[in-house]
């Protein structure tokens, strides 16, 4: 196979014995970050906290919760909760744990299947997305305490990197954006093949398919995967395109959509591209929101919780794709119109922990 920008084997440094599982296997558990930050939303702050406790209750309605927060944060969790109806209990946990940011899909763990089907956390390095924010000390402590919470053994990934940039379809097959990885502000001196065998190595992957024709505006990651491009299932994949060729994100996310297409059609098993438009742009104080639909959330074989931006038109045609494309899946809208200001959305915002080891063949379609 000759796949451009594409590393269809990893070669004798491959350690088979860890598997990075899709989103759509078995979930034990999402953890998040309770939102605190003030100048995460500049001026925006107020509505915030609100709206993410909408998203933990539409969590919550299928899948255990733990929130990271301590002390006064861990307070206005509790309010909001409550103001919901939503109170502490096995299933929903505020955990006594310090963070910076909401964004724990960045700086949590990403959860492998190792040897003998153990689960094992895989903690990456962080440094604010090349350290562009002050201070992160707390974010970058957080995987170790997941992982010690959760009782599970820690890998140090050795890598500078966001869980945000990583998306697999559970069976070898990964998709990347190098701007996130080969980076000179998180990982300087490190080259691409250097990246792909550290990937391989602690997530087993075989194919990894470097996407890097651009990310929408005003996205600080310097192009995160979940914004871009998503595996529903082994056989199909969505990817955001503008939903105008004047909007200023069309060059790019049409470059990302055209490489896909032609890495489609040389793997195995083949991969059908779908175009997810995005909503018009949007401003805020003269700054560009970044908004996709590809930030859902998927909990498990069965729910797909989506961000809506209230754009109409936009959210009811994504709403009505992913649920074409996901026959089975309860597919549910959560407002992300105050949380996107943050720069991200549900899958930004979260951090899922699957449950069992299953194997690439049994999970091999996600809807």
């Amino acid at each position: 196979m000759n796949v451009p920008d594409s590393l269809s084997s990893a070669g004798a440094s491959s350690f088979r014995s860890y598997r990075f599982p899709a989103e759509w296997e078995p979930c034990e558990a999402v953890w998040l970050a309770w939102p605190h930050n003030r100048d995460t939303w500049p001026g925006h702050f107020e509505p915030v906290p609100a709206a993410f406790a909408q998203f933990v209750r539409a969590i919550h309605e299928s899948t255990p919760v733990r929130i990271l927060a301590t002390g006064l944060v861990a307070e206005d969790c509790r309010k909001h909760l409550q103001q919901i109806g939503l109170v502490e209990s096995d299933s929903l946990r505020i955990v006594d744990v310090p963070t910076n940011d909401c964004w724990i899909r960045d700086y949590g763990p990403t959860f492998v299947f190792g040897p003998d089907s153990e689960k094992i956390a895989v903690d990456w390095r962080f440094n604010a997305w090349g350290g562009k924010y002050e201070p992160f000390d707390s974010d970058a402590a957080a995987g170790a305490e997941i992982a010690k919470i959760a009782g599970l053994k820690r890998l140090d990934g050795g890598l500078t990197m966001e869980g945000g940039a990583l998306e697999t379809d559970g069976a070898g097959r990964l998709l990347v954006n190098p701007g996130c990885l080969v980076d000179p502000a998180r990982n300087p001196g490190v080259s691409k093949e250097q990246v792909s065998q550290r990937l391989n190595q602690c997530l087993g992957v075989e194919e990894i398919v470097w996407v890097d024709g651009g990310a929408p505006a005003g996205d600080d990651t310097d192009g995160h995967i979940d914004q871009i491009a998503r595996f529903l299932n082994r056989e199909n994949v969505v990817c955001a395109v503008a939903s105008s060729e004047v909007d200023e994100n069309y060059p790019g996310l049409e470059a990302n959509y055209r490489k896909l297409r032609l890495w489609s059609r040389q793997t195995e098993p083949a991969v059908t591209i779908h175009r997810l438009p995005t909503p018009p742009p949007r401003e805020v104080d003269g700054a560009a929101v970044p908004q996709s639909y590809c930030n859902f959330l998927r909990l498990g074989m069965d729910r797909m919780l989506v961000p809506t931006f209230r754009s109409t038109a936009s959210d009811q045609h994504a709403l009505a794709l992913l649920r074409e494309l996901c026959p089975g899946v309860e597919v549910v809208g959560v407002d992300c119109f105050d949380i996107a200001w943050g720069l991200g959305a549900l899958h930004c915002a979260s951090c899922h922990e699957p449950a069992i080891a299953r194997s690439p063949a049994a999970e091999s379609s996600g809807g």
